[in-house]
């Protein structure tokens, strides 16, 4: 395997990490704190082309591959784990399915001013009583004439609050042994469909979520993604891609609270001498170091897989897997590297230790993970 970036690649990793730096990172604290949308972040992100990166030009995107991807949203995770989000959902659970799936039309109509970030789109599968089990799903969707009529919620759907277009799936065939679902393209102001204010969670504060609900949604035949029946295996595809955003900003949050530490345990002294030359600090700096890179390329192997056409559920379960636990630990003993001070709110690692658990919950538990990775091993 080459480790060696290309030219390209490189050269988006390094523009993604000045403008985290530049645009992102001295906003950070402030939009944990008020958790405040940062809509102007992301229209600097789509002159960038970094809400479409691995979508063809022709379709509105930054026409790169998924190792582009995958640097990018390391990078801006790394300044901000909220905006790392809200480009992995664009992204990853958006844009990558309607390129996938869509037709001719869906994607001149939908695709292309989402991936150039003129509209954003979110991605509703998990509702309040349905979660990791799809086949418990409450939304349903009848055929009518002309398309269909979807009834239903689904929560904690991240951009939801700010969306123009969702990915929604719904139940349209209960008649076999396994219920059949269907996704749908929706669009913001559709008769209907509605949202409720955002979420309060632990961490991302500026990523906002919400629940949405479709009454009586009325959604034209033309807005069905993919075919009629199929919606599970265009949540599953989905879900391989969007596992390696995750991972990715599970990378993203960690080397953040490594360099801090790093930084901080030069300063600090204790006994006479900086913390950093004390060997418990040492050891749990090593430790912090080899977990990033073997998550990084976890990442970097389902990546080029996701480049090359090959199937990746497996290898994509295995980077998300362990890059969002990497980053729990990581954080963990950063918070414990900066003693009191990293308990504090005037230092940046129990942010980072925040918004590194959610890593471990959305787009599949650890423990679906495991299911997937097993599943593989074992058919």
């Amino acid at each position: 395997m080459d480790f060696e970036l290309t030219q390209e690649q490189r050269m988006i990793r390094d523009t993604a990490r000045e403008f985290a730096a530049r645009e992102i990172a001295p906003k950070a604290a402030e939009l944990d704190k008020t958790s405040r949308w940062p809509a102007e972040i992301l229209a600097k992100m789509a002159e960038l082309g970094l809400l479409g990166v691995a979508i063809p030009q022709e379709h509105g995107g930054a026409g790169m591959d998924a190792i582009s991807y995958a640097l990018a949203m390391e990078e801006i995770s790394a300044a901000c784990a909220s905006c790392g989000v809200i480009m992995s959902v664009n992204n990853s659970l958006f844009c990558d399915p309607v390129y996938k799936f869509g037709s001719t039309d869906q994607k001149a109509r939908v695709l292309q001013p989402v991936a150039s970030g003129q509209k954003l789109g979110c991605f509703g599968l998990t509702e309040p009583m349905s979660g990791s089990d799809a086949q418990t799903m409450v939304t349903g969707g009848e055929k009518t004439s002309g398309g269909w009529v979807i009834n239903g919620a689904k929560n904690w759907i991240t951009n939801g609050p700010h969306a123009d277009w969702i990915v929604v799936f719904a139940i349209t065939d209960r008649s076999g042994p396994k219920v059949k679902h269907t996704a749908f393209l929706v669009e913001r102001g559709t008769p209907g469909f509605t949202q409720n204010a955002a979420d309060h969670k632990l961490g991302i504060h500026a990523a906002h979520s919400c629940t949405v609900f479709f009454e009586n949604c009325k959604v034209p035949e033309a807005n069905v993604l993919g075919q009629a029946g199929d919606g599970f295996k265009v949540a599953m595809a989905t879900l391989d891609g969007g596992r390696i955003g995750i991972a990715c900003q599970a990378i993203g949050i960690a080397r953040a609270a490594l360099e801090k530490s790093v930084a901080y345990a030069k300063e600090r002294k204790s006994f006479g001498v900086p913390i950093a030359q004390h060997q418990a600090i040492q050891f749990m700096l090593a430790d912090m170091a080899t977990e990033l890179d073997a998550a990084r390329l976890l990442a970097w192997r389902a990546a080029s897989l996701k480049d090359k056409g090959v199937r990746h559920s497996a290898e994509s379960a295995m980077a998300k897997l362990y890059a969002s636990e990497m980053a729990t630990r990581v954080t963990h003993k950063a918070i414990q590297i900066h003693g009191g001070y990293g308990y504090s709110t005037e230092f940046p690692v129990e942010r980072h230790y925040r918004d590194a658990r959610i890593t471990e919950i959305y787009e599949g538990t650890s423990e679906i993970q495991r299911i997937v990775i097993a599943a593989n091993l074992l058919k």
